[in-house]
């Protein structure tokens, strides 16, 4: 069998460029559209595709995941602190205060402008706020890497605990005449759903010659230490976690077969084979996912999954031989699935037997995160001597807030 000429994308150097890096991607998807193309009619003609087209696919396969994370890691460089920008004094004093506790351990301003403001900036366990600066840097970091709070609705709260009541059949109407008086409608069933805040924490560590150098930023070095460990905890926590100590995932509630859907449970739809996508009409089951939503969430709609996942449905095609995935149409978009934005999380389960591997739904509706106002951060010079260790914390929790808003994908027989 004569061989293509396609061949799986080299990335020999990291574009500079979100640009330079979005045309890498699209000259990926190119070459393998083309090599899956050459697999499908292998298979057709033949019921089985060569062995080195297969091997073709899944490294340009591959390659595009590749390009994805350059793309991703440009997108986190361009969210990088302001080194300048019009602050106002009580601003600039602030940030100099905590400037001088975080590299030299001087407490004195920061008591100082406590004491003005007449508030308490450090709690009972000890440490102080951030500046607000430092805190917004944080939060913009893990929405562009944790992308179930991008997708989620985020409130702030200044107490332990938000309680939202919530009415799973809606509020009670009716029609009634110009001048007709107005019969008192049935009372509505109010579920409270409690959604507490948990400690998150992370502990950077720095010599002292580092905090001495002038030239450092150490707000932003703070800021880009911590908002990756942050981000890789709670995104764990929205998809998969148990609620013990951190948020509760949207995976860690039960799940029922979409047909017998109940409020306080995930509905799924089976692919109708374990540990795959069915043989034959694989993306049927997607379709039916699609439409398990209600209208009024369905357009708001995202699919969610892992590379590997969202690797095994780019070879899926229509009827016409469309592509079902597509790529973003420009630097910072999405790619889409059925017209759908996919976001990735490397969170989610693999495909395997009874795993759900696929969420789609309106995220904005079904998944709440809750943090509490601030980022604290307590210098600590004595403990792993001759590093200063900076114990950094934040409060933040999580849970469906809207059971009919998400929907899941489950690789079982039924």
């Amino acid at each position: 069998m004569t061989e293509t000429n396609v061949t799986a994308p080299e990335i020999k150097a990291v574009p500079e460029t979100m640009t330079a890096a979005f045309d890498d991607f699209m000259g990926a998807f190119e070459a393998f559209r083309e090599a899956n193309d050459r697999r499908l009619e292998e298979i057709e003609q033949k019921l089985t595709a060569d062995v080195v087209t297969r091997d073709k696919v899944e490294r340009i396969n591959r390659a595009l995941d590749d390009q994805s994370r350059v793309i991703d890691q440009l997108a986190l460089k361009k969210l990088r602190p302001q080194l300048g920008g019009r602050s106002s004094i009580a601003d600039t004093e602030r940030k100099a205060a905590f400037d001088a506790y975080i590299r030299r351990g001087d407490e004195s301003g920061l008591r100082d402008l406590q004491a003005k403001s007449m508030s308490n900036s450090a709690d009972g366990e000890g440490g102080y706020l951030v500046p607000d600066e430092t805190d917004g840097e944080i939060g913009r970091r893990l929405s562009a890497v944790s992308p179930i709070r991008g997708l989620a609705t985020v409130r702030q709260v200044s107490g332990a605990v938000l309680k939202k009541p919530f009415a799973p059949t809606g509020m009670a109407s009716g029609w009634v005449a110009e001048t007709a008086a107005r019969p008192e409608t049935a009372t509505p069933d109010l579920t409270e759903l409690s959604f507490p805040t948990m400690e998150l924490y992370a502990m950077p560590a720095a010599t002292q010659s580092l905090l001495d150098d002038a030239a450092v930023d150490v707000e932003a070095w703070i800021a880009a230490e911590v908002d990756i460990a942050f981000a890789e905890q709670e995104g764990a926590a929205f998809v998969s976690g148990d609620g013990v100590n951190k948020p509760k995932g949207f995976l860690a509630y039960d799940r029922v077969a979409d047909s017998n859907w109940a409020w306080g449970r995930i509905g799924y739809r089976a692919t109708g084979a374990a540990g795959a996508f069915a043989a034959s009409g694989p993306s049927d089951v997607l379709i039916d996912t699609i439409y398990a939503l209600k209208a009024g969430h369905r357009q708001n709609g995202t699919f969610v999954m892992n590379r590997k996942t969202q690797g095994e449905i780019r070879k899926f095609k229509d009827g016409d031989g469309n592509y079902l995935w597509l790529p973003p149409q420009r630097a910072g978009e999405a790619a889409s699935l059925m017209g759908f934005p996919v976001a990735e999380a490397e969170d989610m389960p693999d495909i395997a037997a009874d795993a759900a591997a696929i969420a789609f739904g309106d995220f904005r509706a079904g998944y709440l995160v809750v943090d509490r106002m601030g980022v604290r951060v307590l210098r600590d010079p004595y403990s792993a001597k001759p590093y200063v260790l900076f114990y950094t914390t934040r409060r933040v929790g999580g849970g469906v807030q809207n059971f009919e808003a998400i929907k899941l994908v489950k690789f079982a027989a039924s």
